[in-house]
């Protein structure tokens, strides 16, 4: 008998749509780096905000879209990284927009600890678990006079820095942020862990039995979502230039993530982008109306759950065949040499 050589594996990890959508988000993102040439004031602010809900509702899609730990407590790593930048920035003389990534990092090392606790739970106690576990932070900072107590303090170490130069930098510092998230996130899911990770999502019992290490895949993402949801808080706060335990540790900041999540579509790298733009457009027109506003919100998520169930981007994936950042692999065949 001869020997057959091994048959060559086609597979196809990009589609036409990420292509275009690459070229499309470079330029984008040129055309956007020179915003503070060029455009307001309020442009850039308006940015800075949507960027930070779009960062944090991604770490949140990251840990229960990918990870399968849905988690109402996040906010505890947004304040903490936010509190972190003010107190490098107002007492060890850090420059605040030096003290962004330490913030964040600050939240993914401290989410190292937190995690021995709420991993001692599972399903919806750890849902609560982790809600908890927020308010011990907002309390611990509510009772520090150092930070102002309950009624939070004032960043005074941006005093110096011309105001439009703040706006600008803050602006740069969203803008890289962004671009950040989203390649890291994106590079992490079309890897092996990244599959892994999936896996462990729909069965970590089999994912254990094929060698995957689950607990340390699940600590790793846990202090991967805490970074990014610190890296959102620190920036949140150098742009709003004032931070209080209410405002940093409210829980409305993950029932925020988990609503554009639903919305955008879970378990899509292009949900949470879909529905930070939703939620920023509504919050920015319909604010006013008050408790109409939050009807009107509540109204919205259930009727996407009831008649898009996989989110309007993955309406849109499913129907047109719409994928911007796939993770698929797709095999097109095989093929021997001779």
């Amino acid at each position: 008998m001869t020997n057959m050589p091994p048959p060559i594996v086609a597979v196809e990890r990009a589609t036409a749509a990420s292509r275009a959508a690459l070229i499309a988000g470079i330029a984008i993102v040129l055309v956007a780096a020179s915003l503070p040439l060029w455009g307001e004031s309020s442009w850039m602010r308006e940015f800075v905000e949507i960027a930070c809900y779009f960062i944090f509702a991604m770490m949140w899609n990251l840990l229960a879209g990918y990870g399968g730990m849905v988690s109402i407590g996040q906010q505890a790593f947004f304040g903490f990284g936010g509190y972190v930048m003010l107190m490098l920035g107002n007492f060890a003389g850090v420059n605040p927009f030096v003290a962004i990534p330490l913030g964040a990092l600050a939240a993914g090392l401290v989410a190292v600890p937190v995690s021995f606790v709420a991993f001692r739970l599972s399903g919806g106690y750890f849902a609560i678990g982790t809600w908890v576990i927020a308010e011990v932070f907002r309390l611990s900072f509510a009772n520090a006079s150092a930070v102002g107590g309950g009624s939070g303090t004032t960043l005074t170490a941006l005093r110096g820095i011309d105001k439009a130069m703040r706006e600008s930098t803050t602006y740069w510092m969203a803008l890289a942020c962004v671009v950040a998230a989203v390649a890291l996130v994106y590079l992490f899911l079309r890897s092996k862990r990244g599959l892994a990770l999936l896996a462990i999502r729909d069965n970590e019992v089999a994912a254990e039995s094929q060698g995957i290490p689950v607990a340390r895949m699940k600590l790793a993402v846990y202090v991967v979502a805490a970074f990014g949801a610190g890296l959102a808080g620190a920036l949140y706060f150098v742009g709003n230039l004032r931070i209080s335990p209410d405002a940093a540790f409210s829980v409305n900041w993950t029932a925020f993530a988990i609503f554009m999540v639903v919305i955008g579509g879970i378990g899509r790298i292009e949900g949470p982008l879909v529905g930070a733009l939703i939620f920023w457009a509504l919050n920015k027109f319909l604010s006013d109306y008050g408790t109409w506003y939050l009807l009107g919100l509540g109204l919205l998520a259930i009727l996407v759950t009831l008649f898009f169930k996989q989110g309007l981007w993955g309406y849109a994936q499913q129907r047109w065949g719409w994928s911007l950042f796939p993770t698929q692999r797709k095999l097109l065949g095989t093929s021997a040499v001779r």
